[in-house]
């Protein structure tokens, strides 16, 4: 069946590109048991949201199985910002360690940090971890970032040693890289990648018609972020063309 169709080219998994990095908002065990079962080689990544962690009743376990299944997880980056604002991020840290855990995600886009002190915590973070920066505040009614100012310090996290930065765009698809409506926010994407790598950068993207539109500008390696556990088998047929709303991307003939 491999032969049917030419689709576009992907990258082999452990991906530095096309990464599709899933949101696990409570999973139960035989949830990540069917997630895995269709569409395993598609996930690249797992975000436990915000700080379930802490609350789930199933966290060993199913740290466990995504181990057995070879995908990494990290734990929201609103649980590394209560832990700063605590003043227990140590607590954390030795924590994530004792998890078995390889990624780390650090953001700042409830709480207010000094982007000097995040520069400091990602070069200290990335001596022991794959570090997520996220870059972009959740807060929908403030002020807009101007973009020199998320390219400013998307190159400062990225040389701080973050592996990938993520632009924020919360889980709804209401902040950050995009306006209250959902609707990209097509000028900032545009000044942000002329300055900086997009292959370094995973865009948030939960919905849809937000998937598409990174595909159709990007092609079918983009990264993208905060993808639900539902839609990963759908984001890939769109990556490989095989919904109308890509068809023949990453094509040349």
């Amino acid at each position: 069946m491999q032969d049917l169709l030419t689709l576009p080219a992907r990258s082999a998994k452990p991906r530095e590109g096309g990464i599709t990095h899933v949101i696990d908002r409570g999973l139960s065990i035989a949830e990540v048991d069917g997630m895995v079962e269709v569409a395993g080689e598609f996930i690249d990544i797992v975000k436990l949201g915000w700080g379930t962690a802490l609350a789930t009743a199933n966290l060993a376990p199913k740290l466990e199985r995504y181990a057995g299944h070879e995908i990494p997880v990290v734990l929201g980056g609103t649980l590394t910002e209560i832990a700063i604002a605590q003043e227990r991020l140590d607590r954390l840290i030795a924590w994530v360690h004792e998890l078995g855990l390889r990624h780390f995600e650090i953001s700042d886009g409830t709480i207010s940090l000094e982007h000097e002190r995040k520069l400091d915590l990602i070069e200290r973070l990335s001596g022991e971890f794959t570090v997520l920066s996220e870059v972009g505040s959740k807060d929908d009614t403030g002020a807009i970032t101007p973009p020199y100012r998320w390219v400013e310090m998307m190159r400062a996290e990225l040389q701080a040693g973050a592996w990938k930065v993520i632009a924020e765009g919360r889980e709804a698809g209401t902040a950050g890289i995009f306006r209250p409506n959902g609707e990209v926010r097509e000028g900032l994407i545009d000044e942000i990648v002329h300055e900086v790598d997009q292959r370094r950068i995973m865009f948030d993207a939960p919905r849809k018609d937000q998937q598409v539109w990174f595909v159709r500008r990007f092609g079918p390696e983009v990264n993208l972020g905060n993808i639900s556990a539902g839609d990963v088998l759908a984001l890939e047929t769109l990556r490989l063309g095989l919904r109308s709303d890509t068809l023949g991307i990453g094509l040349s003939g």
